[in-house]
């Protein structure tokens, strides 16, 4: 079987997870969600990071434990299926427990402040809380949550037998008997106050809770009573209450679906000051304090953006961002492994590789970049957009070099440029694939070659410049002479075509597509040579071949990373970290490191590993891979 594929570090945060970051008590490690990973990575250094993996789905929520010994974390899982919750050992970064009893999704977790139980809520299509044993995980009690499932749940500070959930109306107070293994409800009154209710936060003492709503105020509830006390601020916040924090000194932090984030004072809900991030504030976690009043705390939003702020002066400071959305595309420069590009919605990133640090962006808002690829030279680098243009920016200065209209209808999918950086060879929506000359300050189009009925995916070039070849969604690859700019050969298989290589030496190809399928090619005659199962349960959307050739990465919608050595069509290792379906993957031009990219938006940075003979290892040995030579 295949080894694991190391994962060296990750670019990204699963920022529409509520509550999906949370610093650990020691102050100095951000804990967060990406995809089915859990990520703890040092706050001074970006590359100083861990990884937790077991989930099989995306992870909708997690708690750290008041010492920070324990970590749970709950996922999604699919359509009348039970779903997991893991509790972490993470002094020995290691699973204790895989809880099962939810369906379909875990809503939200909270860690009783003794640390012996922990509380979960089930979604819409589960509607119970169950409280656990950490140490043992075993179920002590359970109760469907009234007229509605709750959002949010959260224990007592002070207390280890009472919690507080919220559904969408109701805001409910459980006490749990340990020796009769019974949950009693008592419900609050809020009085004529009508409030979708999203958020919970205790006050140290117990004495209240605050509940951020959807209306954008925060309601003050009195425990004890278990009265509606208060709302506030005057002024609400827009997009309603994503997230509430209580500070070191009592006050609230309050972040909105605009981005505003609101400090509050506790007693009066009235308006202390005020700043501003990019994206709905769906995390924030207090950081350090002290006796002057001033403290640090750090904010998560809906646009994958981290940021580090302080009260003194309510200035927030971004450090650690990502795509928000798919990222379709990645590409290194020709012959240089320091820096890789990126492409999403809205913009393109320039990230250095070693400090996972982003060095530039180029935006341009309200469009999706489909397709990018730097020209050899490196002086420019290349894309492709949903609005059929085709635009070439300054890869250090991100400045728009020239832009080309029209380029293809609907969109251009697949890019390239010639060896000499005089041409660029496009692919669109529309099935065409068109020449184009760049010259010092003009270009043109030389030709157009129109046989592809289907999107075209993806486009290589030889290194002469004399032949490029072309893959489609209609089930063919064409290879097109770029001196008549008629075809010369063409293949066809029963598969949607997803990606296309050629081999460094140009003697064959390899494809790949919705059949599952990975298809070795002569390059001359284009008659299949072998074809090796790239996966037995999904379709296939990626490939790159090492520039020695000896080794290709494959991925898709198995959400895995595969390593396969060339000329054994076995693969020799296997990374696992996606939660959704892999877009593309680059082998780094030095051979250190694997890139792939995915439909979540994160970027993960695997450690090349050479693929062993099969002589020498025992790795190909029950491989899931089969070479069938073509009869």
């Amino acid at each position: 079987m295949s080894r694991p594929l190391p994962l060296g570090s990750v670019i990204g945060y699963s920022g529409t997870v509520p509550g999906g970051m949370v610093l650990h008590p020691d102050k100095s490690t951000l804990v967060y969600a990406l995809g089915t990973c859990i990520v703890l990575r040092h706050r001074g250094d970006d590359h100083n990071q861990e990884f937790l993996q077991g989930h099989s789905n995306k992870v909708s929520c997690l708690a750290i434990s008041r010492s920070g010994k324990y970590l749970a974390t709950g996922q999604v899982s699919y359509m009348g299926f039970t779903t997991t919750i893991i509790i972490w050992d993470l002094e020995e970064r290691r699973i204790l427990h895989q809880l099962n009893l939810h369906k379909v999704k875990v809503e939200s977790l909270s860690f009783s402040p003794c640390e012996t139980f922990v509380a979960s809520t089930g979604g819409q299509d589960d509607g119970k809380l169950v409280v656990w044993y950490v140490k043992s995980g075993k179920a002590v009690c359970g109760s469907p949550t009234p007229i509605d499932y709750a959002q949010c749940v959260c224990f007592f500070n002070c207390t280890n037998t009472k919690l507080v959930t919220a559904a969408s109306a109701k805001l409910t107070i459980w006490e749990f008997d340990e020796g009769n293994r019974q949950l009693r409800p008592y419900d609050c009154q809020l009085g004529k106050i009508r409030r979708v209710l999203q958020t919970i936060v205790i006050d140290s003492k117990d004495d209240y809770v605050y509940v951020g709503t959807q209306t954008g105020d925060v309601l003050q509830v009195s425990l004890g009573p278990k009265l509606f006390q208060n709302h506030g601020p005057k002024q609400k916040l827009c997009m309603g209450v994503q997230s509430t924090i209580s500070t070191p000194f009592d006050d609230l932090l309050v972040g909105g679906g605009d981005g505003n984030i609101v400090l509050l004072r506790s007693g009066t809900l009235k308006t202390v000051s005020s700043t501003r991030v990019h994206g709905s504030v769906t995390a924030m976690a207090n950081g350090n304090a002290d006796q002057s009043g001033s403290f640090e705390f750090f904010v998560g939003t809906s646009k994958s953006n981290m940021y580090d702020a302080k009260r003194n002066m309510m200035a927030s400071q971004l450090i650690h961002t990502c795509h928000y959305d798919k990222i379709n595309d990645v590409a290194f420069p020709s012959g240089y492994s320091e820096v890789f590009a990126t492409c999403s919605m809205d913009d393109i990133r320039i990230w250095q590789l070693e400090k996972c640090r982003e060095l530039l962006r180029i935006q341009v808002p309200n469009q999706k970049c489909m397709s990018l690829a730097f020209m050899p030279d490196g002086k420019s680098l290349i894309s492709g957009w949903n609005d059929g243009r085709i635009r070439a920016f300054g890869p250090q200065t991100g400045k728009l070099l020239y832009t080309i209209l029209n380029a293809h209808k609907l969109g251009v999918t697949a890019i390239t440029g010639t060896s000499d950086s005089g041409k660029i060879i496009s692919g669109g929506v529309d099935g065409q694939v068109r020449v184009w000359r760049i010259g010092p300050h003009s270009h043109s189009l030389i030709a157009t070659m129109k046989e592809h009925v289907e999107v075209v995916n993806g486009v290589q070039v030889r290194k002469n410049d004399s032949e490029c070849v072309s893959c489609s969604s209609d089930g063919s690859c064409i290879v097109w002479d770029l001196t008549r700019f008629t075809r010369n050969n063409s293949m066809f298989a029963s598969t949607f075509f997803k990606a296309i290589q050629y081999h460094p030496d140009e003697s064959q190809l390899l494809t790949t597509g919705t059949d599952r399928k990975i298809t070795y090619w002569d390059a001359y005659d284009c008659a299949a040579i072998r074809i090796v199962d790239g996966s037995l349960t999904s379709e296939m959307t990626a490939l790159d071949i090492s520039p020695d050739g000896t080794a290709f990465v494959s991925g898709g919608y198995d959400k895995e990373v595969l390593l396969w050595n060339y000329d054994e069509g076995h693969p020799y290792f296997t990374g696992k970290g996606h939660s959704e379906p892999i877009t593309k993957v680059k082998i780094s031009p030095d051979q250190q490191h694997v890139v792939s990219v995915g439909e979540e938006g994160g970027i993960f940075i695997w450690d090349y590993k050479a693929p062993t003979s099969a002589s020498t290892s025992p790795a190909s040995v029950g491989s899931p891979a089969s070479g069938s030579p073509e009869p």
